[in-house]
């Protein structure tokens, strides 16, 4: 994969410009962590070289100088809302990222339960959070927040909600997922921290838009495409290019609510002159650090191809709107890109198409395309698998990696004993089948070694495939877009 993006230089950058903003609070700031803390895999995919653990690597050098609070909706704990890259709903999201960052030996001080209103599931969350010894703090909703100044910005508003206390100069506010309280969440703190004459401060870290990117840069077009279901639309900032005559980008959502988060600021601080425009809240230097436009551009538009498939399926699946996915076709258009474009796309039905059944194609690093088809042993995605890494370790097509023989005691195990619906085995029963087998065969052992190459790697299947397939290849990094067709008539499959 090339490379257009420094990972060296956006660390120190980044880095300068928040102890900047440390500086001039002060010495205590809270950050709010737009985007995904752990595991930005849009940021890795448009900006190639970006790591997904990016912005946790430079966490890590503040671990002496911060301490992250976890913000979540009491709505969604109530409505389970799913984080679609990883399956797992939100409040599952938020242990994750407690055990992750203190693996990582990161402070998480508290979580804070934003919107409470008595939500039974946030209550038993809660609940649950404290038996482990957590700190856990409600936010309590404020009538015509963020419009009604005078209410959010006094005792029957951000006054009524739970001050947390901290005693870092730098303060993260994170969360699963977008609509969680974040901004809100570091207004109320610098509101009880004014009040206890701690002239705090507040900053914004978003990856995305890119502020000095132009609008329509593919990069900025992308993060349209992933945010369509939030109706998020990129524009210039008024304020900036007011305040100094200098284009930039941010997005509706900001720009709207701007000079009602600069009159909550005014009120809190008693200063005019914090900040003169959204883009002036931010500390984000990503635009800075792209040093090959070229290969991001393409990484952007592949993107905006694999977010059109995406919302696909997820409109079939019911997870989403027929205006998301309009949306997101639009920019599509707009960008002047063809599906075609994707070159796994044409191979996978083509395959499904010989055999009469599903496939599944995969580009392998070095540009080959390996193809795989469903069977009566094993799945469109492992058979593919399978194939993959015989080719990455040059194993002929004629080489069985498993006998049937081996398989069928496993599916005889599956369906009789176990009694599973699932006809063949799954890919990740046909690499734990793989595993055993590499202890006596040493070409099994080399296949399996090679499995850590397909990370990264795009693959597209010729169905809708299912959630035990989908996860076993997310987990290997596999790039995966899917027709929106399901395998079967039946309503419930996994």
């Amino acid at each position: 994969m090339e490379i257009g993006f420094d990972r060296e230089k956006y660390f120190t950058m980044q880095t300068q410009h928040i102890l900047q903003r440390i500086d001039k609070f002060d010495g205590k700031l809270y950050l709010e962590f737009g985007g995904k803390l752990f595991d930005d895999f849009h940021a890795s995919r448009v900006l190639p070289g970006f790591r997904p653990d990016e912005k946790l690597r430079l966490l890590k050098g503040f671990q002496d100088k911060a301490e992250i609070i976890i913000s979540i909706s009491a709505k969604d704990i109530q409505k389970n809302k799913i984080r679609g890259d990883l399956g797992i709903t939100y409040d599952l999201d938020v242990l994750r990222l407690i055990d992750n960052l203190r693996r990582m030996e990161l402070k998480v001080s508290s979580i804070v339960i934003t919107q409470f209103d008595g939500q039974q599931g946030a209550e038993v969350f809660r609940k649950k959070l404290e038996n482990r010894g957590e700190k856990v703090y409600y936010h309590y909703p404020i009538k015509d927040y963020p419009t009604n100044v005078d209410l959010i910005v006094s005792d029957e508003g951000f006054g009524k909600n739970d001050y947390i206390p901290t005693s870092s100069p730098l303060v993260v506010v994170t969360a699963p997922g977008p609509g969680s309280g974040k901004m809100a969440t570091c207004l109320s703190q610098l509101y009880h921290e004014h009040k206890r004459g701690i002239k705090a401060g507040y900053a914004k870290f978003e990856t995305f838009p890119i502020w000095n990117l132009p609008l329509r840069h593919p990069v900025n077009l992308a993060y349209e495409a992933a945010t369509a279901d939030l109706n998020d639309v990129n524009m210039i900032d008024p304020f900036h290019l007011e305040a100094y005559g200098v284009t930039t980008v941010n997005y509706n959502r900001d720009v709207e609510v701007f000079p009602i988060v600069s009159k909550i600021l005014e009120e809190i601080s008693g200063r005019k002159d914090l900040y003169r425009s959204p883009t002036d809240m931010g500390v984000n230097m990503v635009g800075n650090c792209i040093s090959n436009d070229e290969v991001v551009r393409e990484a952007a538009h592949q993107e905006i191809i694999r977010r059109y498939y995406m919302a696909q399926c997820d409109v079939v699946r019911g997870r989403a709107k027929e205006e998301t996915l309009k949306k997101i076709e639009l920019i599509l258009r707009q960008s002047g890109l063809s599906t075609t474009q994707r070159r796994v796309i044409a191979p996978a039905l083509s395959k499904a198409e010989q055999a009469g059944g599903r496939a599944m194609a995969l580009e392998l690093p070095d540009g080959r395309i390996i193809t795989g088809r469903n069977t009566d042993l094993i799945s469109a995605a492992g058979a593919c698998l399978l194939n993959s890494i015989k080719a990455l370790a040059g194993i002929g097509d004629n080489v069985l990696l498993m006998a049937p023989a081996v398989l069928q005691p496993i599916l005889k195990l599956k369906h009789s004993t176990l009694h599973s619906k699932n006809p063949v085995l799954s890919a990740e029963e046909v690499l734990l089948a793989l595993g055993i087998c590499a202890v006596t065969n040493p070409t099994a052992e080399l296949a399996l070694s090679k499995l850590s190459e397909l990370k990264d790697c795009e693959a597209h299947a010729s169905f809708l495939m299912g959630q035990s397939d989908e996860g076993i290849l997310r987990k290997l990094g596999i790039r995966l877009t899917c027709e929106p067709v399901f395998p079967t008539k039946d309503l419930f499959y996994l």
